[in-house]
């Protein structure tokens, strides 16, 4: 979406705030000069009066506090499935102004193991989930299916086959992090691509930056592929799951819905 929506909301909030103003200055005006005022006011002052507020609120909540977003594909499955909507919390990485992304409050920082919503570096108009499993000065490496943070191997516990239409012939995993525990996915014919994390030498992540992967290790574009993710691009954790759509039945996953995300 080359529209960014953030924009629109702040330049609408401008327009309908400014248009208010004005109205309101004008009216001031004629009534100091003594000049008869308008019995109503034009179409398009009372659309902007009525809209501000509302506009405003939406403004405030997105940029702040939660914003949604939809999971277009599967490379977090199991722990997200395409068709999943989830809400971000926007103040888990610092308060940010909307549009500049510039921290004006700080309030933390990833975790290994967060379930992390940024701009994908390469095209900063599209958002990507992946999870954090590196942190500045962290060295990783990915190699066979295994993932070593800091020359640990992190624990891995084979669960069984993955007996879904979005990953057929995949075997589930389980994994853990720190106190962090959740589900991966291994396919049969390897991963797309192990760029960064592949060498023997593995990856420094470099101070103000994460290293993210997909829970669905083979079927994943992340940090293996396109290198760390910057703490300018970061927009929040995910915590929820308000609404999932199943793409292969074209029906309400009711199952999913109010489901907390790990």
């Amino acid at each position: 979406m080359f529209l960014d929506f953030e924009f629109l909301l702040v330049l609408l909030t401008l327009v309908t705030a400014i248009t208010v103003a004005w109205a309101a200055f004008r009216r001031r005006r004629l009534r100091k000069a003594g000049k008869p005022l308008p019995e109503k006011d034009n179409w398009w002052v009372d659309l902007c009066r009525s809209l501000f507020p509302v506009i405003l609120i939406v403004l405030v909540i997105r940029s702040f506090v939660v914003e949604p977003f939809r999971i277009p594909s599967g490379s977090m499955i199991p722990t997200l499935l395409a068709g999943d909507f989830i809400l971000v919390n926007k103040f888990s990485y610092d308060v940010r102004l909307p549009v500049l992304n510039r921290s004006v409050i700080p309030t933390g920082q990833p975790e290994r193991g967060d379930l992390a919503v940024f701009k994908y570096p390469v095209n900063p108009a599209q958002d990507f989930i992946k999870r954090v499993v590196g942190l500045p000065g962290d060295h990783v490496v990915y190699s066979d299916g295994d993932l070593y943070i800091n020359g640990d191997r992190i624990e891995q516990r084979e669960e069984g086959a993955y007996n879904e239409p979005q990953a057929p012939r995949a075997t589930v995993f389980s994994e853990t992090i720190g106190d962090r525990e959740y589900r991966t996915l291994r396919h049969p014919r390897g991963t797309w691509c192990t760029d960064y994390a592949s060498a023997p030498d593995g990856y420094e992540v470099p101070e103000g930056h994460y290293f993210t992967i997909g829970d669905n290790r083979d079927r994943s574009s992340d940090s293996r592929c396109w290198g760390p993710v910057s703490e300018d691009l970061l927009v929040g954790r995910a915590f929820l799951i308000w609404m999932s759509w199943d793409t292969y039945e074209n029906r309400i996953n009711w199952s999913r819905i109010g489901d907390r995300i790990d």
